[in-house]
């Protein structure tokens, strides 16, 4: 339980950060327990997170402001493990070195500053430029759905079931607890997965149906089915060049049989004479 201390600072703290908040930063204490936060941030432009929807917790002491919360960001992002705690000089891994001027909207823009860098801490991964952009573009449909445990379905859409999901935290609880503390979001969220053609159970987006009428294609499978008029690839230059040259080879012998034939009678009297004179000598 909160002290009343404490409570009276959060309470303080959050009317400030509801009427001023840090730049891609919201957060909001549990309706339960006041000690108890839930933080989004947004993916800054020129980062690997642009857009991204983070959503973490902060478990602050009952003693608090004279002791730091607990840091923990719940989406898979690529630069955090989901769910851990976060060694950070702002967090419960360093009481000593936590200033009690410091606010929550301190903590949470200390956050995302050490997120966009690249310094490793206990509770931080290695990852690729590109794998961190693949989770940002996840990061949406993995809180909304609990990482593909949602048993919510989108008509039309949800062809596939996935009760494990995909990359869970702990259980998986289908997007309850995100739900429960971003309501609004959560429907934006799952707006967003429907204009996507987004499948809940894995994330990924479904392909148009394929027609079965077979006068109509992509645009790309009708490409391969036209053959270039102007030009000839390598292949067809080929194929094309044998054709020519048996043209040429058929007409010369269509015009001259004659005279071949002509010429295969006078060497072969020529080479039976030839034997002939061989055999009487």
């Amino acid at each position: 339980m909160a002290t009343r201390t404490a409570n009276s600072r959060l309470t303080r703290e959050y009317k400030s950060i509801r009427e001023n908040p840090p730049p891609y930063i919201v957060a909001h204490p549990s309706e339960q327990n006041i000690l108890e936060w839930h933080y989004i941030l947004t993916g800054p432009p020129s980062t690997p997170y642009h857009n991204g929807q983070y959503w973490g917790t902060l478990m602050f002491p009952p003693d608090y402001p004279y002791a730091p919360p607990a840091i923990r960001m719940h989406t898979p992002s690529g630069r955090f493990q989901p769910s851990t705690r976060l060694c950070l000089s702002i967090s419960d891994f360093h009481p000593k070195s936590f200033n009690p001027a410091w606010e929550v909207s301190t903590i949470l823009t200390g956050l995302l500053s050490f997120m966009t860098s690249e310094e490793m801490t206990t509770g931080s991964v290695s990852a690729t430029e590109r794998e961190r952009k693949w989770a940002a573009a996840r990061t949406r449909w993995w809180n909304s759905t609990g990482g593909g445990t949602t048993t919510r379905q989108i008509p039309g859409i949800s062809f596939s079931s996935n009760n494990r999901g995909v990359g869970t935290i702990k259980a998986g609880d289908g997007g309850a607890k995100f739900r429960a503390e971003w309501p609004e979001l959560d429907e934006e969220n799952w707006k967003w997965m429907k204009e996507n053609k987004i499948d809940p159970a894995t994330g990924e987006a479904v392909a148009e149906s394929a027609s079965t009428n077979s006068s109509v294609c992509s645009p790309e499978a009708a490409a391969l089915r036209r053959r270039p008029v102007s030009s000839a690839g390598p292949l067809e230059a080929v194929v094309e060049g044998g054709q020519v040259a048996r043209d040429v080879s058929q007409s010369w012998l269509s015009r001259h049989k004659m005279a071949v034939g002509v010429l295969l009678i006078f060497g072969y009297v020529l080479l039976a004479r030839v034997l002939g004179n061989g055999t009487a000598s």
